[in-house]
């Protein structure tokens, strides 16, 4: 069975999307050293569950054929709180919270660069 194990970002301006995440959830870039622009990511300690990822330079503008999105789900305390956050650092909110029932709330938010994602607040009792 496949699991999912690693996330890219494609963003058109790097500094700009790594101080979007490192403002708003704390996550960790470091460049990496190879032939073409690009950052690792260390979302968390590897002691808790969840994946690390990378952060690469679009490649050509927002028309309809670059890459726009990655659907990563982060896990926060609060989504009302991560949603400020990011309001506050370049992103939006796309879809507010709403409940997935005995999961949690989820809502689908913005980055800076155009780039969907999720965000979920786990609450066995949201309904």
């Amino acid at each position: 069975m496949g699991r999912v194990i690693h996330f890219e970002i494609h963003a058109e301006n790097p500094e700009r999307a790594i101080a979007f995440y490192t403002k708003t959830f704390g996550w960790q870039f470091s460049k990496w050293e190879g032939p073409i622009p690009y950052w690792l990511i260390t979302t968390g300690p590897d002691s808790e569950p969840g994946i690390n990822g990378g952060l690469v330079k679009r490649h050509g503008p927002i028309d309809g054929q670059a890459i726009i999105a990655y659907v990563g789900t982060v896990q926060v305390a609060s989504v009302d709180e991560a949603s400020a956050k990011i309001q506050a650092n370049g992103g939006s909110i796309v879809e507010p919270k709403f409940p997935i029932p005995t999961i949690g709330w989820l809502a689908y938010c913005k980055d800076s660069e155009g780039n969907i994602f999720n965000l979920m607040q786990p609450d066995p009792a949201a309904a």
